[in-house]
């Protein structure tokens, strides 16, 4: 098996990133692309127990002289690490296209840098919370925050390289080394971000990958009683077993699960504003966490929000990932596409109707 390969004109590597250094396993998962499921882009390491177990151990050695840097000495590595993902921008968004389906304007535009912007934040927003010593009524009073230990982090598949920034930054700026576990339908660009990790100069077992199977990899991750914070984001059932190996070794747990969010539009709203929002929500597939999944409109207003909301529906074009004018690309894996057919035959059989689509589009 080669260890790196080429994804759009991007050298990507396949293995794991344990201990600064890349970590092959015997057996490997196909990784295909949702712009074209009939692509392979790689073969990607299946990481098991015994990876967890040595990903661990890099992330528990390298605790201690990470936490003892402080936030003013962990904060430059940040920094760095922000500089690089700018720099890289390009090659980023090229990888995520493919592997995830997410247009590529909208990754090169703004949601690659957002994960630049996630470590300057948290880097900024560590320093701010160095030890602090005052005097009051002459009783001395300290505030110290101390790091943790080593935290495990689960993504989800959708905008994988934003949403694990989004969990990494505080960890580290934290000075909690981390185990990074990205889903197994896109997780080529964490392997990219373990690169750059290590051009930023991050000290070994600071920042470790692990590719998997979650079924396989995430009981022994999860489990495991060095580990001293988790956080998952994706199903419920799965937040639940994480949640039940937490409680076992009393360890901090956040979970970002599935929502049925509402958007609810009085009449005296502005409907056109509300028609367009809404319709927004289908960018990208609606394959957006934030995106809102009912609407709940009042009565009065009903009529003309819904002949709005149509309209702007109706601007939506399927089509190509890297067609800028594209609003609605494929979705991710057969399996979510079968799920999602799922919700629109429960709806009929439940007596609603099919105002638009429904159906493939192949």
């Amino acid at each position: 098996m080669r260890s790196r390969v080429s994804v759009a004109g991007v050298s990507v590597s396949v293995d794991h990133y344990v201990g600064g250094r890349r970590l092959s396993s015997p057996t490997t998962f196909e990784n295909r692309s949702p712009l074209d499921w009939s692509t392979v882009l790689a073969e990607v390491s299946a990481g098991d127990a015994a990876t967890a177990d040595a990903a661990l151990a890099a992330a528990t050695e390298a605790f201690e002289g990470w936490a003892a840097l402080g936030p003013a000495g962990r904060a430059p590595h940040l920094r760095r690490l922000a500089d690089l993902i700018d720099e890289r921008v390009a090659d980023i968004a090229a990888v995520e296209c493919v592997d995830m389906g997410m247009r590529h304007e909208s990754l090169r535009n703004r949601v690659i840098g957002r994960g630049a912007r996630n470590f300057r934040a948290y880097a900024e927003l560590a320093e701010q919370h160095e030890e602090r010593v005052w005097s009051s009524n002459g009783t001395a009073n300290r505030v110290q925050r101390l790091p943790a230990g080593p935290a495990v982090v689960i993504t989800p598949w959708n905008a994988p390289f934003m949403l694990a920034t989004w969990k990494l930054a505080p960890a580290l700026a934290a000075g909690n080394p981390v185990v990074l576990k990205p889903a197994e339908w896109s997780p080529l660009s964490a392997s990219l971000l373990a690169d750059l990790a290590d051009e930023a100069g991050l000290p070994s077992g600071v920042l470790n990958v692990v590719q998997g199977i979650g079924s396989q990899i995430g009981p022994p991750l999860t489990s495991d009683r060095r580990v001293r914070r988790l956080s998952f984001t994706g199903s419920p059932a799965t937040a639940r077993a994480i949640g039940t190996a937490a409680a076992a070794n009393i360890v901090p747990f956040t979970a970002e699960l599935g929502g049925k969010g509402a958007l609810v539009v009085f009449a005296d709203s502005d409907l056109d504003a509300a028609a367009r929002t809404a319709a927004g929500q289908y960018d990208d597939s609606g394959q957006v966490c934030l995106a809102g999944t009912r609407l709940l409109v009042e009565a009065s207003a009903a009529d003309d929000f819904l002949a709005r909301f149509h309209a702007y529906v109706d601007e939506h074009l399927l089509g190509d990932a890297h067609d800028d004018a594209t609003t609605i690309t494929p979705m991710i894996h057969p399996t979510h596409v079968t799920r999602v057919e799922g919700f629109i035959e429960r709806a009929l059989a439940a007596g609603d109707k099919v105002l638009r689509g429904g159906h493939r589009h192949v």
